[in-house]
């Protein structure tokens, strides 16, 4: 979730959420993957898998747990944001004050981009969820295009009256550091009445993703794992229960080597679905 190394001009700007757009993600458009970094998200895995502490048990007749459910995804970033900087440094509304559009996110030392990580990882997510019923809307449609803006992807789970929404990061910390934390959202504004439900849903999503992928809790950032932040547009200015996850710390050796392997990502879905069963079950 920090900035990319690569991308001077668009250095430091801060994260934002951006356009509406039905089913997608980001590709590249910073420094290339290395090969077998990511595997093809339309084939990522199977929708139960055993990786992640145990197979998902769906709960409720004919398999489908999560039926009538309606969950948003958002892949931090995009591929195509590195190569735009006047586009994603545009300034926005973020519900108290104004921020730039998008980043470009971070990546691990051997260059494997966090907007392809987080592109991977929510449609494998994606696909479970749907094979459990829900109804998966993802806020960007590529990993080749640029944005959207915080404000347009907040607006996603807004306009489809989410059940629960998820934005998914990997961090750019300090090389020393490691482990995951949830970013869960302070009042401001209209946002107010979803801050408790965000909890409720930070929670489980913690627990699941803690249990499922044996990640340690974040040890430079957040109590257990939580930390709760006003400066984020995707949760300033959604309606709907909605965290942040920075799966782990991609300038960290050790974090990086889970997260560029395709098994260890459908790990991390699978347990991040658990944590949406658990939510919304």
């Amino acid at each position: 979730m920090r900035i990319q190394r690569g991308g001077p001009a668009v250095a430091g700007l801060a994260l934002c959420l951006g356009a509406l757009v039905a089913c997608g993600g980001g590709s590249s458009g910073g420094k290339a993957s290395p090969a077998g970094d990511t595997a093809a998200p339309p084939t990522a895995g199977a929708t139960t898998g055993t990786s992640a502490g145990g197979p998902i048990s769906p709960k409720g007749s004919g398999g489908h747990p999560l039926a009538g459910k309606v969950v948003v995804i958002d892949p931090g970033h995009n591929g195509g944001n590195a190569s735009h900087p006047s586009e994603i440094g545009k300034q926005v509304y973020v519900g108290n004050g104004t921020k730039e559009c998008d980043t470009t996110g971070t990546d691990t030392v051997s260059g494997y981009s966090e907007h392809a990580f987080t592109w991977d990882v929510s449609n494998r997510l994606a696909k479970i969820l749907r094979s459990q019923g829900a109804k998966v809307t993802l806020t960007r449609k590529n990993d080749t295009s640029v944005g959207p803006c915080v404000n347009q992807r907040a607006a996603v789970g807004n306009e489809l009256h989410a059940d629960a929404a998820i934005s998914i990061h990997g961090d750019g910390a300090a090389a020393s550091g490691h482990g995951f934390h949830i970013i869960e959202p302070l009042a401001v504004g209209k946002n107010a009445k979803i801050v408790a439900p965000s909890v409720k849903l930070g929670t489980a999503l913690r627990d699941a993703y803690h249990s499922g992928t044996g990640i340690s809790y974040s040890t430079y950032l957040g109590t257990k794992a939580i930390d709760k932040r006003s400066d984020l547009g995707g949760l300033n200015m959604s309606t709907v229960p909605k965290v942040f996850i920075e799966c782990g710390n991609m300038r960290n050796k050790g974090d990086a080597a889970k997260m560029t392997s395709a098994s260890f990502r459908q790990r991390m879905a699978e347990s991040l679905a658990k944590g949406f069963d658990t939510y919304l079950g």
